[in-house]
């Protein structure tokens, strides 16, 4: 997370397609990594993939000793779910979603959609924290302190 936010603060004009692409995605995974290795990656608590998995969210190989092993394929998903998580997807939009997914083709439209009602609800969280950041900034400034770093 903090890498793709860093590169985000990197960009200079318009965002393409290839910079989105780099911005949700990740380096691809060569070698299966472990649970530990997997939540360092993506900025999340151990707890928090095997929720994942619990829920159905996720399913993930296991080595012969039963561990856990996040591929590529799992690992681009946990991006996107962790990226809609904190955005404000409710866990059940997510499973919703994850199951349309799951069920092929035939649910891209009603994938869609949901995707277009988040991104109205993300846009309407980012109007509110710039009014929000404006009203700080102001009060700042009313203490004589200054408002940009």
């Amino acid at each position: 997370m903090a890498r793709a936010l860093a590169a985000l603060g990197e960009i200079d004009g318009p965002l393409s397609v290839e910079v989105l692409n780099e911005l949700v995605g990740m380096d691809p995974v060569a070698d299966p990594l472990g649970i530990a290795e997997a939540a360092e990656v993506l900025g999340v608590s151990a707890h928090t993939l095997r929720y994942y998995e619990r829920i159905e969210l996720i399913k993930v190989r296991r080595d012969a000793a039963g561990n856990r092993l996040y591929d590529d394929a799992a690992m681009r998903r946990l991006v996107f779910l962790s990226r809609m998580r904190l955005s404000g997807m409710a866990i059940r939009d997510l499973k919703h979603y994850v199951d349309l997914v799951d069920q092929g083709e035939g649910t891209v439209d009603e994938r869609l959609d949901m995707l277009l009602e988040h991104r109205d609800t993300i846009r309407r969280q980012i109007a509110e924290l710039t009014l929000s950041l404006a009203a700080t900034d102001y009060k700042i400034a009313t203490y004589g302190g200054r408002t940009q770093p």
